[in-house]
C-alpha cells in the first residue's frame, strides 16, 4: 500500500487521554512524583492504533477552546454541567491533569506530529475540516458519538467504547446504520431531536432514541421533519402530541443544530511538523515515558516517509 493509499489517523485528543487517565491509576508518576498515567496510556494507545492502520500520518486534533462562546450563545446549556465555575468557565478537570495534557502536546510537537487546534473550536471541528478537506482516507478516533456525521465513503470512526481496544468498532456508513439506526449524514439530527446529555444539548420533550429514529427515516431530515409537524393533518409517525412539541421548540431546534453540526471549513491542510529529537528525548526522560515515546517512534516510522 503506498503512502496515499493509507489512511491519515484523525485522534480526537482529549477524548484519548481523559480515557487513558481514568483507566491506569495515578500512583504511577514520573521521576519528579507527579503522576504519569495518562501521558502513558495516551502513548501506547497510539502506538497501537498506528500499528493496527499503518496510516500515511497521524493528526492530534487540539480543544483550543471545549466549549466556543458562540454555540454558547446559541444554547446556554452547552456542556454547562462540565463547568466548575459559571464564572470563569473553566472545565471540571481532574488536578492532575492538567499538567499532563500539557506534556502530551509538548510531546507531540517534539516528535513531529500533527496537532492541530484552532481559536474559538473544539477538537471536533479540526476532526470535521481534516475528513472533508483531506485527498486521503481517514481514520477518526473518539468516543464522542457526535463524529458520526463525518463518516462516509472515506471516513471510518474509530468508536472507543467501554472495554480494551479490541472493542473499538471501526465504523463505516453501513456499520453506523446497523448501530444507530440512521445514516451517519443524519445522526446530527437524531441527536438534537433526542437531546444529549453529555453536551447539554436539551432535545425535544417527549422523543427519546427511538421515535427519534422513526421520524428522521420517515421524513428525511429535521426541516422534513418540521415541515411534516406544520401540516394540518400530520402523517405518522407523527402524531398531534410530538407535532405541537416540535413546533414549539422549532427554534430550539434549529439553534442546537448548529451548534452540534461540526465545522468542516478550517483550514487545517498545512501541516508541516518537525521532529526535534533532544526536546523529545528530554520530555521523556522528565516524564519518566521513554520506552513509551520509543515505541511510539518506532511504530510511526515503520509507515511514514519522513523518518
Amino acid at each position: 500500500m503506498t503512502a496515499d493509499e493509507r489512511p491519515i489517523l484523525v485522534l480526537d485528543s482529549a477524548s484519548l487521554y481523559y480515557r487513558s487517565f481514568h483507566a491506569l491509576p495515578e500512583s504511577m508518576v514520573a521521576p519528579d512524583g507527579r503522576p504519569h498515567n495518562a501521558v502513558r496510556g495516551f502513548l501506547s494507545t497510539i502506538t497501537r492504533l498506528v500499528t493496527e492502520h499503518s496510516p500515511a500520518t497521524v493528526v492530534a486534533c487540539w480543544d483550543n477552546d471545549w466549549r466556543p462562546q458562540w454555540r454558547v450563545d446559541l444554547i446556554p446549556s452547552y456542556k454547562l454541567h462540565r463547568v466548575a465555575d459559571e464564572s470563569t468557565g473553566v472545565e471540571t478537570e481532574p488536578e492532575s491533569l492538567s499538567d499532563q495534557a500539557e506534556a502530551i502536546a509538548d510531546i507531540l510537537d517534539a516528535a513531529g506530529i500533527a496537532r492541530l487546534g484552532f481559536a474559538d473550536h473544539e477538537a471536533d471541528d479540526v476532526i470535521g475540516s481534516l475528513a472533508a478537506q483531506d485527498p486521503q482516507p481517514s481514520i477518526v478516533v473518539s468516543g464522542d458519538r457526535d463524529l458520526v456525521q463525518v463518516v462516509d465513503d472515506r471516513t471510518r470512526l474509530r468508536l472507543t467504547v467501554n472495554g480494551g481496544m479490541d472493542k473499538w468498532p471501526l465504523l463505516d456508513p453501513a456499520g453506523v446504520l446497523e448501530r444507530f439506526g440512521v445514516p451517519s449524514d443524519l445522526y446530527v439530527d437524531l441527536a438534537v431531536l433526542r437531546g444529549d446529555p453529555s453536551d447539554g444539548l436539551p432535545g425535544v420533550a417527549g422523543i427519546g432514541a427511538k421515535t427519534g429514529v422513526n421520524l428522521v427515516l420517515e421524513f428525511g431530515s429535521l426541516d422534513g421533519i418540521i415541515e411534516a409537524a406544520r401540516a394540518s393533518v400530520p402523517v405518522k409517525p407523527m402524531t398531534p402530541r410530538l407535532a405541537a412539541a416540535i413546533t414549539d421548540a422549532e427554534d430550539a431546534i434549529r439553534a442546537a443544530l448548529t451548534v452540534a453540526r461540526v465545522r468542516t471549513d478550517l483550514p487545517v491542510l498545512d501541516r508541516k511538523p518537525k521532529l526535534d529529537r533532544p526536546r523529545l528525548d528530554a520530555l521523556a526522560e522528565q516524564w519518566g515515558v521513554q520506552r513509551q515515546v520509543s515505541d511510539l517512534m518506532s511504530a510511526r516510522a515503520r509507515y511514514t516517509a519522513d523518518e
